[in-house]
């Protein structure tokens, strides 16, 4: 068994969402996790998980979306996510590449979904871009001990990966990590304990060789899989063990529901 930690299968027409679990579940991947972008698309993507065995959501405000995230949306978040199919709160955080919000509406957006996973003992799903700087100095804020937190599509370096992985998060690698020029994602990968590394394909972005320039869907988390396995020397076996009880681990409240 194989999990997809990050998919946006909400991007997905009806019909073609169950399309791409049937293709994704005939290549042994058999869990799936939605992050949501902004809390209009929440309830729809609640709906999907309810149908689907195995699939589960984090709900939360992306930071392109953070101009969004007003009074009262807190409020609205705190009541979706006693779902229990909504095991996390994301996917949330700083994108300074493309600054589709103000950076100080993304961090704030980011800060109070924080407190909130704080308070609801539930992780959040981070994004990270271009940001480096400003995301450690958050880190640093005394009330974000005891985060628990996934930094998925991880690409930003060695040194942030260090910093990371002391404070205990968990790291998610797509399928940059087979692209010929990704050397900087691959380098990281020998850093991360066994127990914190995370399988995603970013769904429908970032489609693996030798699926680059198609859109990218679940069945191809099997080659970020086996590229894993590659650079880090773990048989097929060892991977799907170990990235899925990486996944249960940190979601937590998928356990009940697990396949």
């Amino acid at each position: 068994m194989i999990v997809d930690s990050h998919c946006h299968l909400q991007s997905l027409e009806p019909g073609e969402r169950e399309r791409a679990l049937e293709r994704a579940r005939e290549r042994g991947v058999r869990g799936f996790l939605i992050p949501g972008i902004h809390l209009g698309d929440a309830e729809e993507i609640l709906r999907f998980c309810e149908d689907h065995q195995g699939v589960w959501c984090a709900l939360g405000v992306h930071p392109h979306e953070a101009s969004r995230w007003e009074e009262g949306s807190a409020d609205e978040l705190r009541a979706l996510l006693d779902h229990e199919k909504a095991v996390a709160v994301g996917e949330c955080g700083l994108d300074f590449h493309y600054d589709n919000s103000p950076r100080d509406v993304q961090e704030r957006a980011m800060r109070e979904q924080w407190e909130l996973a704080l308070e609801l003992d539930l992780p959040v799903v981070v994004h990270n871009r271009d940001s480096n700087e400003r995301m450690l100095a958050v880190l640093e804020d005394p009330r974000y001990r005891g985060l628990e937190a996934d930094f998925h599509s991880f690409a930003g370096g060695v040194e942030m990966a260090r910093v990371l992985i002391d404070r205990g998060f968990y790291l998610g690698f797509t399928g940059m990590i087979t692209f010929k020029g990704a050397d900087n994602v691959r380098e990281v990968l020998p850093l991360v304990p066994e127990d914190r590394i995370l399988v995603e394909t970013d769904a429908p972005y970032l489609a693996p060789t030798p699926h680059r320039g198609k859109p990218n869907e679940p069945a191809y988390t099997v080659e970020i899989a086996e590229r894993l396995g590659r650079e880090l020397g773990w048989s097929r076996d060892e991977v799907e063990e170990r990235t899925t009880e990486n996944f249960f681990r940190l979601f937590e409240k998928a356990r009940p529901t697990r396949v």
